[in-house]
Parts: C-alpha cells; sequence; structure tokens
C-alpha cells in the first residue's frame, strides 16, 4: 500500500428517484455487477454496500440504496425508510437525477431530507447520453441548482462510462484522511446467497410483466458444492403474492420459469466461476409486502 499520510477513506450514499441509475453507476464504478438492474422502478430494495479501492489515493465503500418513493405497502416503507436513513451515516452524499427541466415532488423531498443533514453533495446529472443536443445541460443544470446549494454537478453516463472518472475523483476530495475498512480485494459485504437470490429475482423482472415484479421475492434453499464434482447445486424459491401470479410465472408447459432459470444459471456461472445446477421454485406468500414477519424471513429487515 502506498503511503498512508495521503490515503483517504470514507461512506458514500447513491440516492434518488426509483430507476435513475443507481445500480448501475455503482457497477460501473466497482467494474463488477453486484446490484441488479432493470427498467422497472424498485428494482433495488436493500441497502447494498461496495467498495473500490484505489491503492494510490483511498477507498470508497459505496451504499446503493432503494429509489425514495411514495410507499404503497410496508415493503415500499422499507425501502424508503433504508434510503432516507442512509444519508445520516456517510461522509459523502451521490445524489443522481434525470436530466429534466421540471423538478417534481420527489426531488423536493429528497432536498428537504438532505438539508437536515448537512453532508457534502454531489448532484450527477445521469444520462446525458439521451440529450440531442448537449447544450441543454445548462438549462438543467440551473433548474436543480434551484432546489438546493450542491457542492458539485458532474454530468455523466453511467450506462457509457462517461465522466465517471470525474464522479470517483470528485468524491476523494471530499472524504477525510483514514485507514482501509476492507481489505483491498473486497468488492461487496454481500453474502453470496444474497447475491444469488438478487440475480434470480433480476432475471424474473426482465421476463416478467409490469405488475408482478413488484410482488416477488427470492429465498434461497440451499446453495452447496456437489461431493466430488467442480459443480454448485442451488435450489430457490420465487415468492408471489397470487395463484394467478404463480401461473404466469411458470408459464405455459413451465416454458416461463425456464427461461428464468437458464438467464439466472448463466449469470449466476459468472460470478461463482462455477458449473451450477439450479432449480427453481414458485410459491404464493399472499400480502407479504405488507407483513413484517414475512418481510423479515424474506430478508428485509430496518438498519
Amino acid at each position: 500500500m502506498e503511503n498512508q499520510t495521503n490515503f483517504k477513506s470514507g461512506f458514500v450514499t447513491i440516492i434518488g428517484r426509483p430507476n435513475v441509475g443507481k445500480s448501475t453507476l455503482m457497477n460501473r464504478i466497482i467494474g463488477q455487477k453486484i446490484a441488479i438492474t432493470s427498467n422497472k422502478p424498485q428494482t433495488t430494495r436493500n441497502r447494498i454496500q461496495t467498495v473500490y479501492t484505489d491503492t494510490q489515493k483511498g477507498q470508497i465503500v459505496f451504499l446503493d440504496t432503494p429509489g425514495i418513493h411514495k410507499a404503497k405497502n410496508k415493503l415500499g416503507e422499507y425501502m424508503v425508510t433504508v434510503a432516507e436513513h442512509t444519508v445520516q451515516d456517510v461522509d459523502v452524499v451521490l445524489w443522481l437525477v434525470e436530466p429534466s427541466n421540471f423538478v417534481g415532488a420527489g426531488e423536493r423531498h429528497i432536498a428537504q431530507v438532505l438539508q437536515k443533514v448537512g453532508t457534502p453533495v454531489i448532484l450527477v446529472i445521469n444520462k446525458i447520453d439521451t440529450l440531442p443536443r448537449k447544450e441543454e445541460l445548462l438549462h438543467f443544470i440551473d433548474t436543480y441548482r434551484s432546489v438546493y446549494e450542491f457542492d458539485e454537478i458532474i454530468p455523466a453516463s453511467a450506462l457509457h462510462g462517461e465522466n465517471v472518472d470525474d464522479i470517483i475523483d470528485t468524491v476523494f476530495r471530499y472524504l477525510p484522511y483514514g485507514p482501509m475498512f476492507y481489505d483491498e480485494d473486497t468488492v461487496t459485504d454481500q453474502p453470496q446467497r444474497q447475491i444469488a437470490a438478487e440475480i434470480i429475482r433480476e432475471k424474473a423482472l426482465h421476463a416478467l410483466d409490469e405488475e408482478i415484479p413488484h410482488g416477488i421475492a427470492v429465498t434461497i434453499d440451499k446453495m452447496k458444492m456437489r461431493k466430488g464434482r467442480p459443480l454448485m447445486d442451488i435450489e430457490a424459491t420465487i415468492i408471489c403474492e397470487r395463484e394467478s401470479h404463480k401461473g404466469i410465472i411458470i408459464g405455459k408447459g413451465g416454458e416461463m420459469l425456464k427461461k428464468i432459470g437458464t438467464n439466472a444459471r448463466f449469470e449466476l456461472e459468472k460470478m461463482l466461476e462455477e458449473k451450477v445446477n439450479l432449480k427453481l421454485w414458485v410459491k404464493v406468500r399472499k400480502n407479504w409486502r405488507d407483513s413484517d414477519t414475512q418481510m423479515k424471513n424474506f430478508g428485509y429487515k430496518l438498519p
């Protein structure tokens, strides 16, 4: 490790409304997939911690959070609580937004939350690759400046990596000097089982219709290497809220479940660097998103 006197380390949370690219940015910075992504809002449900280490500059521990939104059930309330709680415990806040001339109630609510904590806030205007003309950015910057006094504003594209290095360099400027929190080869504190469950949920999100994904959870029932063979046996259950949803998830002749399983197995084998034998089941737990007990059973525990 280089000269420790110049070494910086700290915690950074990534916040924003649903579907602005928080998980995409974190995966891009870390250089591998940790958080699942989809084009459906509220994909991330838990606080996910990842670690970026530069042996010259320091270490950033990133916290990817659920999108802050108007909750419709206990799971939604849990997700918002996790996101809002996180901003109190960090050295820097990265607030992701999309290019827009309109600041809605969701952004104003986030601004109110941030006013109470006094943490340095870096605004990242993400998805600039979608702009027909870059000159439009100046208008968007003025729009967001009207709701909060940001320490820095950085236009970026998490999807294409544009200005992501600038985000990292800027974060380091605001971090305190200090030692590493994790070994330099650590990239996440997420247990392997939890990442596996999230990968299966992501593939279900991609494959299923709009209404069903919010009502599903995934539990890993078994995950162990087979004796005498380089093969990981994984058994998992997809939880849904209605019998009609169960039928859709399984699909005609089991085709949908097979598709989810095939896509998940491919991603799991990349992550584990092992061959995977994946078995999936589907079970109904009515209204689990409004049950404190069932939410805890599925891994959603308040900080």
